[in-house]
């Protein structure tokens, strides 16, 4: 059986605690994320849920692991399309390290035990997206591209 990947690094003018409060704040996420909040029990075990604006869940899962300032980890479905759900679990972890200066470096890794994966083409397509307003907003207070949830 094939496998599906999308890796994604950015380097950020910021804190790891400021970058992990952003991660983990869903105020602060509903700004970068298009308009979308996650809601979560934020330790290993707990539930995780991406909600859009309206109420709609549009992904959930479990946190798998949880190192403030360094790494967290969902097992993660989306839950509204049809097709993309019927994929089953990916696994998505934020990894953040030291890099020069006031830098941080954030890894996004999401991927899933099944070739040619419809969600995580669609996580391809979104995650570009939400980083470049994370950095935007952390380096300059402000996002680039408009809600869309």
């Amino acid at each position: 059986m094939g496998s599906s990947n999308f890796v994604y690094v950015t380097y950020i003018k910021t804190t790891a605690d400021k970058l992990w409060m952003a991660l983990t704040t869903p105020q602060f996420m509903e700004q970068y994320w298009l308009g979308a909040r996650a809601e979560a029990d934020w330790k290993v075990g707990g539930a995780w849920k991406l909600v859009f604006s309206d109420g709609r869940i549009a992904d959930s899962g479990q946190i798998t692991e949880f190192e403030p300032h360094k790494r967290l980890a969902i097992r993660w479905r989306n839950e509204w399309s049809p097709e993309m759900h019927d994929e089953g679990w990916t696994n998505c972890v934020m990894e953040i390290e030291a890099a020069e200066s006031d830098t941080v470096k954030l890894t996004i890794s999401h991927s899933m035990e099944r070739e040619n994966s419809k969600f995580i083409g669609a996580v391809g397509q979104g995650w570009p997206m939400i980083l470049s307003n994370l950095k935007s907003l952390l380096e300059t207070g402000a996002v680039i591209m408009p809600r869309k949830y």
